[in-house]
């Protein structure tokens, strides 16, 4: 894929961001992190591939080149020592419309189905093969980067 196709690609991840934001939808996060701690919650953020390349460029934007491990099943985005995220600007759509109840509790889907619609034609024009675990997705994008 040509950098301008996939400079778009990403364009697109951001719109799609961008759109959510502007959705009348109460929330409040704050930053308790318990909907990054994956195995108190028992859910994981699935990502597109266009998720995940832009979530790996932001990674290796704060001059990490490799993600650290997660023996406790946190997020690997996840600060340890500040519990704040590494890429909070460029986290994934399943970050945006978590699951915490302390925030708001989820977006239902017929809320953001067309945004996820998006976030699949980029998957396709780059092509993913679907939203994959954050974890699983993370590691693809940073080889391929």
């Amino acid at each position: 894929m040509r950098r301008e196709e996939l400079q778009s690609a990403l364009g697109e991840v951001r719109a799609v961001y961008a759109e959510l934001a502007k959705r009348p939808l109460d929330r409040s996060c704050q930053a308790r992190t318990e909907c990054c701690r994956f195995q108190l919650t028992g859910l994981t953020p699935h990502l597109t591939k266009g998720e995940a390349i832009l979530a790996a460029k932001a990674f290796r934007a704060t001059g990490r080149k490799t993600l650290p491990e997660s023996t406790d099943g946190a997020c690997p985005l996840l600060k340890r020592d500040t519990g704040q995220c590494m890429i909070y600007g460029d986290r994934p759509f399943g970050c945006r419309t978590h699951f915490c109840n302390a925030a708001g509790g989820p977006y239902s889907r017929k809320q953001v189905l067309d945004l996820i619609h998006r976030l699949e034609d980029v998957d396709q024009r780059l092509g993913g093969d679907g939203p994959r675990k954050i974890q699983a997705a993370l590691a693809t994008a940073m080889q391929d980067l």
